[in-house]
């Protein structure tokens, strides 16, 4: 088992961040200024594509989570992204992905084969990592957990959520079904799902199959109209909403 390990604090509005290292694996722990009760949820989270664990979208739904609901988020950095080295098999496929979009060509197939090489490596490190943060007596291992990814976090989420029964609750989006229905198909915990309507790259039937494929009783899909980067920052609200409402915790405002 790899420990975890601390390597730099700091503390803004209400939030302490820990960077900490699993295995090597850099990721970021953020958690209440003021403490939490033991056993307090834990919510995964997995940035986007050719973003990293401290994007503003990741600092900005962990801050709506730890300020509203008194819960603990952390996010690894995905292969080949923000700290971590890129391979040469890393630089193959994203200078090919730039081709495609350059020549205008459909950038989806390149994407699903990258994301799902990516999520290979980064579903065990996300167990490694979850096993090291039930080890921390703010966490411990009887609190509910969550997992919330969106584009490539789903592509790495779904493999992810598929086999770790620890997660009781997730919230995905934004992603082509192949490869990715046939995990969703053994997943049966409440989903929320994003899709966005008019999106340039996804199509209406490819999000609609993939939210279809999960065995889930409870699933929610949320449609917005706009194109792929277009989804409104209100879902992040209610995210924030649907995990709250499964590890019952009151919603809070920030001030």
């Amino acid at each position: 088992m790899h420990s975890l390990q601390f390597t730099a604090e700091s503390s803004s509005n209400d939030v302490i961040e820990r960077d900490f290292t699993v295995g090597g694996v850099p990721g970021v722990l953020w958690s209440p200024a003021s403490g939490a009760a033991d056993s307090a949820p834990l919510i995964l989270m997995a940035h986007g594509g050719g973003n990293h664990k401290k994007h503003p979208a990741m600092s900005g739904r962990a801050g709506l989570l730890v300020t509203g609901c008194g819960f603990h988020v952390a996010c690894l950095d995905a292969p080949g992204h923000g700290d971590r080295p890129r391979t040469a098999h890393d630089e193959a496929e994203i200078a090919e992905l730039f081709r495609a979009r350059t020549a205008g060509e459909p950038e989806g197939p390149i994407v699903i084969r990258y994301n799902d090489h990516l999520a290979k490596l980064a579903v065990p490190e996300y167990q490694a990592t979850l096993d090291a943060l039930q080890e921390l007596p703010e966490i411990g291992a009887s609190g509910p957990v969550g997992f919330w990814g969106i584009n490539m976090g789903t592509a790495i989420g779904i493999p992810f959520v598929a086999i770790e029964p620890r997660i009781t609750a997730a919230v995905f989006g934004q992603h082509w079904p192949d490869v990715l229905a046939e995990k969703a198909r053994q997943i049966t915990i409440p989903i929320e799902f994003d899709l966005q309507w008019d999106d340039e790259h996804i199509s209406r039937e490819e999000g609609l199959a993939l939210f279809d494929a999960f065995a889930s009783k409870e699933k929610s899909l949320h449609v917005n109209s706009g194109k792929h980067k277009d989804l409104p920052r209100f879902e992040a609200d209610s995210a924030v909403r649907f995990f709250a409402r499964h590890f019952r915790r009151a919603v809070t405002s920030p001030a």
